[in-house]
């Protein structure tokens, strides 16, 4: 059996052991353990769960700073950044609590027997109920908010369906520490074992996926990664949905009047997230466009000197390093791109990179250079009209945003750019920038193939309506209903023939 071990990217040394990967037996186990406590866990009903996650954040602020540290030391990202991390991690768990006690996202309907144009109807009402079982892949880029502890845990539990975490690999002692706070406070409310649980090892992740009681995967990853999952579940005698979070190019367009109303902080402002947390964001602006002539040029001018302002900067881990240089290849090997590099050295050890800036004309944009590039780097096409730039915008894959760069009351170039991306983002940015992913009831963080392949967000509360399913009750006696369907209702906003009720 093989030893998962937590590595250093900083030093690229390995530290003790973590765990062991998780052998097939141990997942099926795991699996049925999940199962037996699917009906357990919904019969908490809305309340019981809500507790469930309030105790679970609070567990996690209680271990702060241990977490911290450790994913600090298992992903180089910083404290600062990681300290933050885990504030959101637990501010969308207690947002879902909050979600679970206003109960609109069961979508409770009840239609009462009577007579209609097309005659008599019966008494039929309708809401969503857990799916079962789920399986989550945790993130590399996000140790926290986007792994054990993250959105799709989080959304899944508010749905009442156990969670089964595929650890990553990049912050496996993390993730451990992260189940078993977790575990403890699902099992301090009450909740079933088996409520929340961790697999290791690629085999444990493909084995979770084929097994027959989980009902839903939920990935964040590469597209290969996701691809692969995909090419499983396909395989399965009852194939199951896929919710996978994988590709985004993320274009950013800068307009005449922008960039010659605020060269400079545009400029910045796109250098700064392109390499936030190293560039190791789905979000991060992969693509921008601007302007040739002058006005474009004080844009360029602007990056390359906070270009010049950055130092070395860490890969989450090996394997990340060696594709983002690999990508950088690939980038400066079509013709016409010139690539600029930080002139800087990288340190003896360790997965370090140099942040880097690649020019292009946007006329005839070449496919490699609207592939995304994991890492700190962002491609600048050069635009010298208005259907040059629509044109190449038209040639793009879709991604998780799209941005645009606008200035004071210019409005028809904007709304061009926004109509021809329009089919290929799930969310628009103005006169800003796509990476920061706020956890609200209005987000969208989700788009078309091949930034992810489902309709559905994976930040936000209406997350969790992928782990849901419609369910009718037809003539159903009142003992035999859920407490959201039966008349006197548990006050929660439904619709009732037809009318919005609210509580």
């Amino acid at each position: 059996m093989t030893t998962v071990v937590s590595i250093d990217p900083r030093t690229g040394s390995a530290g003790g052991a973590v765990a062991e990967e998780t052998a097939a037996e141990q997942v099926d186990w795991i699996c049925q353990q999940a199962q037996t406590a699917f009906p357990a866990l919904e019969a908490m009903g809305r309340a019981g769960r809500a507790a469930m996650l309030r105790a679970m954040a609070d567990a996690l602020e209680a271990e702060r700073e241990r977490i911290v540290a450790t994913g600090d030391r298992e992903t180089a990202l910083g404290e600062g950044r990681l300290g933050n991390e885990l504030t959101r991690t637990c501010y969308q768990l207690r947002l879902f609590a909050e979600v679970l006690d206003e109960g609109s996202y069961v979508e409770a309907m009840i239609d009462h027997a009577g007579d209609t144009p097309m005659g008599p109807r019966p008494d039929i009402r309708r809401m969503l109920v857990p799916t079962g079982p789920v399986a989550v892949f945790g993130a590399s880029n996000f140790p926290l908010a986007f792994s054990v502890p993250g959105g799709d845990t989080a959304s899944a539990l508010a749905a009442g369906c156990p969670v089964v975490v595929k650890a990553h690999g990049s912050h496996p002692e993390t993730s451990v520490i992260c189940g078993e706070i977790l575990q403890r406070a699902a099992r301090e409310s009450g909740a079933p074992e088996g409520t929340v649980s961790l697999v290791h090892g690629l085999d444990a992740g493909a084995a979770l996926v084929a097994h027959p009681v989980i009902r839903a995967v939920g990935f964040t990853g590469s597209l290969s990664g996701g691809r692969a999952l995909m090419d499983i579940i396909n395989r399965r005698p009852e194939p199951i949905p896929f919710y996978g979070e994988m590709s985004s190019l993320n274009p950013l367009v800068v307009t005449h009047d922008a960039a010659s109303e605020r060269p400079d902080e545009i400029g910045r402002g796109i250098v700064g997230s392109a390499t936030l947390g190293s560039g190791q964001f789905c979000t991060k602006p992969g693509l921008v466009f601007v302007p040739a002539g002058a006005d474009g040029d004080a844009v360029v001018e602007s990056m390359r000197v906070a270009l010049r302002e950055l130092g070395p900067q860490w890969m989450l881990n090996e394997g990340i390093a060696t594709s983002y240089r690999a990508g950088i290849e690939r980038l400066g090997s079509v013709e016409g791109t010139e690539v600029v590099a930080l002139d800087a050295e990288l340190p003896a050890q360790g997965f370090a990179t140099i942040p880097q800036l690649v020019f292009t004309d946007a006329a005839g944009l070449e496919p490699e250079v609207t592939e995304e590039c994991f890492g700190p780097v962002t491609v600048v096409a050069r635009y010298r009209d208005v259907d040059e730039l629509t044109s190449a915008l038209a040639s793009l894959p879709a991604s998780l945003t799209a941005s645009v760069h606008t200035g004071r009351d210019e409005t028809e170039l904007p709304e061009r750019a926004v109509h021809v991306l329009r089919d290929k983002a799930g969310r628009f940015i103005y006169n800003g920038f796509p990476t920061g992913v706020a956890v609200t009831w209005a987000q969208q963080h989700g788009g078309p193939w091949p930034s992810t392949n489902t309709l559905h967000t994976s930040v936000g509360p209406t997350a969790v309506r992928r782990f849901l399913r419609p369910v009718a009750w037809q003539n159903a006696p009142e003992p035999a209903l859920p407490e959201e369907l039966r008349d006197a209702g548990p006050g929660i906003p439904r619709r009732v023939d037809g009318q919005l009720v609210l509580p």
